[in-house]
């Protein structure tokens, strides 16, 4: 269990931060980019939740905590010695897969690409699935610097097809979904 007594330590103030296994990182380094990002699209998912019916806040809320789980995996580098580090799991990427199937059944299917909007959670739930676009991008970077759990790499990219399907959802089943049209202000 984590246990915090003091919010400041005055240890980053010279630009570094610690990892979980002790080694200090410049915050610039990309590897604290990448865990930073998901703490950001954890950030926008709380923000959708603001807006989401039960089932869909539910599915989010074990999302968040899978977050807080990719963060701690990303801060500790894979050459760690402590066998009691905690990884992300193949698992919770096959959760995320049955509950995209599971929302997914409930759609019709598109026609055209989906712009963000429809409903306020529609749109933050976009938002979100963008955040989660970025964070992939830095940890696929990350990953062709330095190893990176292969099963963060599934998670997150499966991340962003859930919450697409969930914007979709929460947009009463599609039904109010904004659809492109392309060329219409040509």
């Amino acid at each position: 269990m984590v246990k915090i007594n003091k919010i400041y330590t005055r240890t980053g103030d010279d630009g570094t931060t610690g990892l979980v296994n002790g080694p200090r990182r410049s915050k610039a380094d990309l590897r604290v980019d990448a865990y930073g990002s998901i703490d950001e699209t954890n950030a926008t998912i709380g923000l959708a939740r603001l807006e989401t019916v039960s089932d869909l806040d539910k599915m989010l809320e074990e999302i968040q905590n899978d977050l807080f789980d990719l963060g701690a995996d990303l801060a500790t580098p894979e050459q760690s010695e402590n066998k009691g580090d905690l990884r992300v799991l193949s698992t919770q990427t096959k959760r995320l897969e049955n509950e995209i199937d599971r929302l997914n059944e409930k759609l019709s299917p598109l026609k055209s690409f989906v712009l963000p909007g429809g409903s306020k959670a529609s749109a933050y739930l976009h938002l979100a699935r963008t955040v989660a676009r970025r964070a992939e991008r830095i940890i696929v970077a990350l990953s062709e610097q330095e190893n990176v759990n292969k099963d963060v790499l599934g998670y997150i990219n499966r991340l962003s097809d859930f919450l697409f399907v969930a914007a979709r959802y929460a947009n009463d089943c599609g039904k109010n979904d904004v659809l492109w049209v392309p060329g219409k202000n040509r």
